[in-house]
């Protein structure tokens, strides 16, 4: 299907600041299963340097940096995207051995980064590990069994809820809180798959949902590395397996490296300021 789509940011100070250098993810993924036909990025003020960069993860991102002083920020990013059926999984995974734990000495090295725990000194947490040892007993230790039982526990023990701001929770407070946002509920998974060996990354983007919403924010869900597969979407606060309706802006080993923007600015101390934003479909084609 092909989507156009504008995704518009606005920053208000209440008095004028000297913007820093700000990181932006806001351009579509152009692998994979999505094409990216057209994209148009308009930023006021104009920055000094507008720099477009290949990330660590294969995305396109866009640095910038600014002179002189301001009272606002303003961000536009008009996207034509065409996003393709995805293959079925299952012919990919035809005689290939998908027991679980996948062992790391035979993953590809480009994948460590994939496998590492969000604690500081990289290991797992305990939370995550339990979750997934409870999937994978009723999974008779097969990847794909394990990641639907996984999503179907997942879905069972937290309620999905809106959460605007702030970094995605680790999984022991995403368990404890019972509620999570996508992007709670993507990192939770994430962390659960890395424990039994499964290369997994967080995933920023949007679903175009059947019937549409009438407001539409970012969303977020987990890709994991499947053997004979390759990278796959999965949504543990939607449907599951992710379809063409799903448009990927960027992943990363790091959930804090999906942001759509990040950045700082000098100031008054405690000065206020105020962020709107808009996502807006224009055309939407089956």
């Amino acid at each position: 299907m092909k989507i156009k789509y504008i995704h518009n940011l606005e920053y208000s100070y209440e008095e004028s600041v000297q913007l820093g250098e700000h990181r932006l993810c806001i351009k579509p993924r152009s692998h994979g299963f999505q094409r990216l036909i057209n994209f148009n990025l308009n930023i006021s003020p104009n920055p000094k340097i507008l720099y477009p960069l290949l990330a660590a993860s294969g995305e396109e991102i866009n640095r910038i940096t600014f002179e002189g002083y301001t009272d606002s920020l303003s961000i536009k990013a008009i996207s034509e995207v065409e996003t393709l059926k995805h293959p079925c999984i299952l012919d990919g995974v035809k005689e290939r051995d998908l027991t679980l734990p996948f062992c790391r000495s035979i993953i590809n090295r480009d994948l460590q980064g994939a496998l590492e725990g969000w604690m500081p000194n990289g290991q797992h947490d305990p939370s995550a590990v339990e979750l997934a040892q409870e999937s994978l007993a009723g999974s008779s230790n097969n990847a794909l069994s394990f990641t639907f039982q996984l999503i179907e526990i997942i879905q069972d023990r937290v309620k999905y809820t809106k959460r605007h701001t702030g970094p995605a929770w680790p999984a022991s407070r995403t368990l404890r809180e019972r509620v999570g946002s996508c992007r709670d509920l993507a990192m939770l998974m994430v962390e659960s798959c890395r424990s039994v060996g499964i290369p997994s990354r967080f995933v920023s983007g949007y679903h175009f949902e059947d019937p549409l919403p009438k407001e539409f924010e970012l969303h977020a869900w987990a890709e994991l590395y499947i053997p004979g597969a390759g990278w796959r979407g999965f949504d543990p606060s939607g449907k599951g397996l992710i379809d063409e309706r799903y448009l990927t802006l960027v992943s990363s080993s790091k959930s804090n490296l999906t942001a759509v923007i990040t950045g700082n600015f000098r100031g008054k101390t405690n000065l206020k300021n105020n962020l709107t934003w808009e996502i807006k479909p224009l055309e939407i084609c089956n």
